[in-house]
């Protein structure tokens, strides 16, 4: 994954899935992984957290105008609510 296109929101691999769910299925064998993955998902969740926050002080303070850097505003900030840095970590609590 390390040579993929940056300029392409990442969408998942189906090796790295594989890998994470090994991890969870055998969490005494690959704890510090484990523990790896769960801080992940902690990060992921306050800056997923920060997002919405964000998106609503934009809304709140310039509505529907464009945003800083003529950027859609509000429209952008929703449209990146969804978005993951790591969403094998949380593809595989569906797959357990």
């Amino acid at each position: 994954m390390l040579t993929r296109d940056f300029s392409i929101t990442y969408q998942g691999d189906p090796t790295v899935a594989a890998a994470w769910l090994e991890v969870y299925r055998d969490v005494d064998r690959y704890w510090d992984l484990y523990q790896l993955a769960e801080k992940l998902v902690d990060i992921e969740d306050s800056h997923q957290q920060w997002r919405f926050r964000h998106m609503k002080t934009v809304e709140r303070i310039i509505g529907s105008k464009t945003g800083t850097g003529g950027s859609s505003g509000v429209k952008y900030l929703r449209s990146v609510l969804d978005h993951q840095f790591f969403p094998e970590l949380w593809d595989v609590r569906t797959k357990l």
